[in-house]
């Protein structure tokens, strides 16, 4: 990332936001000038950890860049369609302890945090969300918007489609080329499940195996 690029944004202002608040200053390693967006009128020029949180529109007259730190998958493309509408441009963000290898593509708005690895041969779309302790292996297709909570396995050869949410310890089974192990658009996985097979479009699956928990 530009060091330069020292007028930014972070949209949120609740926990996973004021993790992502030291990440931005460790990234930039110089003079930060960092605003928190939220849109609670409540909250409009307080501080959160002696940072102050300011509209969405302030944040855009003032020519900011943009970080979404909102887990929610759904709220987070409903925000970068706002943002795109607004000219408003997004930086990435990645912890000094995160890892990227060979042949590994991501789109706009990437946050990885400490910890996070994506080994080699992966292509990632836009507003993907690592945190602590994830890593991708091999040969895997991620789509738009999906987030990863700690400590994530997604092994190789796996798809995962838009807007799906993997939760903690969630250990995703290696596929195989040709036949990888598909992650539905919109499902959700629930923190410490074995996924063993495809998890269709919408569905919630937990526990070791995972099962169908509701579609």
């Amino acid at each position: 990332m530009d060091n330069s690029l020292n007028r930014l944004a972070i949209y949120g202002s609740s926990g996973f936001a004021r993790e992502v608040l030291p990440l931005v200053r460790q990234q930039q390693g110089g003079p930060l000038d960092v605003v928190f967006v939220d849109d609670d009128v409540s909250l409009w020029g307080t501080e959160v950890a002696g940072i102050p949180v300011v509209p969405f529109e302030k944040a855009v007259s003032e020519d900011r860049s943009f970080t979404l730190a909102i887990a929610d998958s759904a709220a987070r493309r409903r925000l970068a369609s706002r943002c795109e509408a607004s000219g408003v441009s997004f930086f990435d963000v990645q912890a000094k302890s995160a890892a990227s290898f060979d042949r590994v593509d991501v789109g706009i708005g990437l946050i990885a945090c400490a910890n996070v690895v994506l080994t080699s041969d992966i292509r990632i779309g836009s507003h993907f969300h690592a945190n602590i302790y994830s890593y991708v292996a091999h040969d895997c297709i991620i789509g738009d918007y999906v987030t990863f909570a700690p400590r994530v396995n997604c092994n190789g050869n796996v798809h995962i489609h838009d807007g799906a949410y993997i939760g903690t310890a969630a250990i995703l089974k290696q596929g195989r080329p040709g036949k990888p192990l598909i992650i539905g658009a919109g499902a959700v996985v629930g923190m410490g499940a074995v996924v063993t097979k495809d998890v269709e479009a919408g569905s919630v699956v937990v526990g070791n195996p995972a099962r169908v928990l509701a579609k």
